[in-house]
């Protein structure tokens, strides 16, 4: 595992869509592992920037994103939506070439996946619960992917997206941490003070209670931290 600390998040949206954009010059068929959520907005706003001014194409790229809400893909916060706004609408990937998961049948995700030659690069952010996607504490690591109950923590976090708590689905279809780990490399974000608790216990060591933490399992595993998010590396 590499450990890579900037100063802000916007230099570390810098350094993954150099990553990114570098992976799609060079293998222009290749599959991206795609986030949502608050964390991968300024990778991708740079992303769009970088491609416009390079002309790089995504054209020839798939996309299979970590997860969508439960029998909500057609609502106005379902991922599909937010990638479409804030990344797919920028760039000339192909629609039909970028997955989500769905409710009916998840396990067929990882079948396509599979088909598609397995992810190439895959982008994480991380929950202050240690989730990845939607795998919360104590997921079984073999999981693939499945239908899951979002954790009170996780929804208490996603209600900044909505009107109301109450607006906030309580399930998710989540890629499972076994098709997490398949990806060729693993790029993870993470930013702000109220993770730093969470990247302490990320870095002691494989937890069942911190899904991400087997991470520190993965060969080819980078993590970003701002300032902010390593202030309690020290302390380990």
């Amino acid at each position: 595992m590499k450990i890579i600390i900037r100063k802000n998040s916007e230099e570390i949206a810098d350094l993954v869509s150099e990553r990114v954009l570098n992976l799609v010059f060079e293998q222009p068929n290749c599959v991206l592992g795609l986030a949502t959520g608050s964390t991968p907005l300024e990778t991708y706003q740079k992303i769009i920037e970088k491609a416009k001014n390079r002309n790089i194409s995504f054209k020839n790229v798939k996309s299979f994103n970590l997860d969508e809400y439960c029998n909500n893909e057609d609502f106005f916060q379902s991922y599909r939506y937010f990638m479409d706004i804030h990344l797919f609408n920028h760039i000339d990937i192909q629609k039909e070439n970028t997955f989500f998961p769905k409710s009916q049948a998840p396990e067929n995700y990882d079948e396509n996946i599979k088909k598609c030659g397995g992810i190439d690069l895959q982008i994480l952010g991380i929950g202050r619960n240690g989730h990845i996607a939607f795998n919360e504490p104590n997921t079984p690591f073999e999981s693939k992917t499945h239908i899951t109950n979002l954790d009170e923590k996780t929804i208490q976090d996603n209600a900044r997206f909505f009107h109301s708590i109450e607006q906030v689905p309580t399930q998710a279809v989540t890629m499972g941490i076994s098709t997490i780990l398949q990806a060729k490399e693993i790029h993870l974000i993470v930013s702000g003070k109220n993770k730093a608790k969470t990247v302490q216990t990320l870095l002691k060591g494989v937890d069942p209670s911190c899904p991400a933490s087997i991470l520190n399992t993965h060969p080819n595993t980078t993590i970003y931290l701002d300032q902010d998010a390593a202030s309690e590396i020290e302390s380990l």
